[in-house]
């Protein structure tokens, strides 16, 4: 009857990954826009030519990058500055880029 114990448990350990892997997929396919809704990435579209170096000092400031790094990005756009991001962060960050003379967008 042990051995029935262990057989049962097993198949009922294979039936369980089936059907976890079955749901893991449907649940895949149901956490993606879930994962699109709570992470963000924020992307730097255009800036204006005038306030080329706030913009710079602003993506330093979000990004923790260096002045070369920020500077290159920027001058790189569009790109995205950062990701995996709360929306409450992501729109922090892109109120203070946008002050400074850019044009952001949440993706």
């Amino acid at each position: 009857m042990g051995g029935g114990s262990m057989g049962m448990g097993g198949g009922g350990g294979s039936g369980g990954n089936v059907a976890a892997g079955g749901g893991a997929a449907g649940g895949g396919d149901a956490q993606a826009p879930e994962a699109a809704q709570t992470e963000f990435s924020l992307k730097l579209d255009a800036f204006d030519a005038s306030s080329k170096i706030k913009v710079i000092k602003e993506v330093r400031a979000a990004t923790e990058l260096g002045l070369k790094e920020a500077k290159d990005l920027v001058e790189g756009a569009p790109c995205v500055l950062k990701k995996g991001l709360s929306k409450a962060d992501a729109e922090a960050m892109m109120a203070k880029i946008v002050a400074a003379g850019a044009t952001c967008s949440l993706e």
